[in-house]
């Protein structure tokens, strides 16, 4: 996997994927930024929402689970010193669909943090203390 990031002015980059997708990346106002897209921690947490999501839709799938939404809240916690890394990671995901069954729900977290999600080890195996929870909502 590659990745280039360019810089574009002050402190704003523009990232591009190896599949050919682009983010721009800007600071707040405090550090010369005119916050144009996301901070790159806020991208790192993203991920780790993005790739567990899609673990769990596509385990609960799998398990035919007849699941329209899923939705990943996520909240963080990070060092207050320099380097301000996360030091933990909640995860919440809202799980709508037609009788869906608490059991699956948990397996398919639990499969997604524990042997899955390259993100969350990643995070983990670094020292981040990562925490997940569930709600199911009937569609």
């Amino acid at each position: 996997m590659q990745t280039s990031v360019q810089w574009l002015e002050n402190v704003a980059f523009e990232a591009q994927s190896e599949s050919g997708h682009k983010v721009i990346m800007d600071g707040s106002a405090e550090y010369g930024g005119e916050n144009r897209g996301p901070r790159p921690m806020e991208l790192i947490l993203m991920g780790l929402g993005g790739c567990a999501s899609f673990d769990i839709v596509t385990i609960l799938k799998k398990s035919r689970q007849d699941v329209t939404d899923v939705l990943c809240q996520l909240k963080a916690d990070r060092a207050d010193t320099i380097p301000a890394v996360f030091t933990k990671i909640h995860l919440h995901f809202v799980v709508t669909g037609h009788d869906v069954k608490e059991k699956q729900v948990a397996k398919a977290v639990e499969l997604s943090a524990e042997k899955y999600c390259s993100a969350s080890k990643m995070l983990s195996d670094g020292g981040v203390v990562i925490t997940h929870d569930f709600e199911i909502i009937p569609a």
